[in-house]
């Protein structure tokens, strides 16, 4: 029996274990710390191997996915919008804040790419910014606050 090794799962698979050992690599070079007193590089530590578990489940299991030339281009607008809106929005983060730049972003994605209702668009994304926003300052992280300074 031969196994297809060339299947859309596995190229996948194969490239986030790619990324999982990159960011694995460059994480060992900071402080590891403990649970409860963490360095820089346990987070990023913990998040890579995840990556790389779930990457090594889609090797594994990615026998039965449809071969990679059969791959379809339909969705490289949609994949091309959301790259250009995580970029623009790295940018604009310093200057516009979190919660402005998360609620673009987010609007952005339902709203142009998923093409949701207005009513859902403007309460997802004002909810979730400001949510997020409000449990990240309660963990004690700092977030760029841009013209908003409440």
């Amino acid at each position: 029996m031969r196994i297809p090794l060339r299947t859309k799962d596995r190229i996948s698979g194969i490239a986030l274990l790619s990324v999982a050992l990159i960011f694995t690599w460059e994480s060992c070079g900071f402080p590891m710390g403990t649970l409860k007193n963490p360095g820089a590089a346990l987070m990023p530590m913990l998040l890579a191997l995840f990556l790389g578990g779930i990457a090594l489940l889609l090797i594994g299991l990615g026998g039965n996915s449809p071969p990679l030339r059969r791959l379809d281009w339909a969705e490289t607008r949609k994949l091309t919008a959301i790259l250009a809106a995580c970029g623009c929005g790295a940018l604009a983060l310093e200057g516009l804040g979190y919660r402005i730049t998360m609620a673009l972003v987010l609007a952005f994605f339902l709203g142009v790419v998923e093409r949701n209702r207005l009513i859902v668009v403007i309460a997802v994304a004002l909810g979730f910014s400001l949510v997020s926003y409000w449990v990240f300052t309660r963990l004690g992280i700092i977030l760029p606050r841009g013209p908003m300074s409440i």
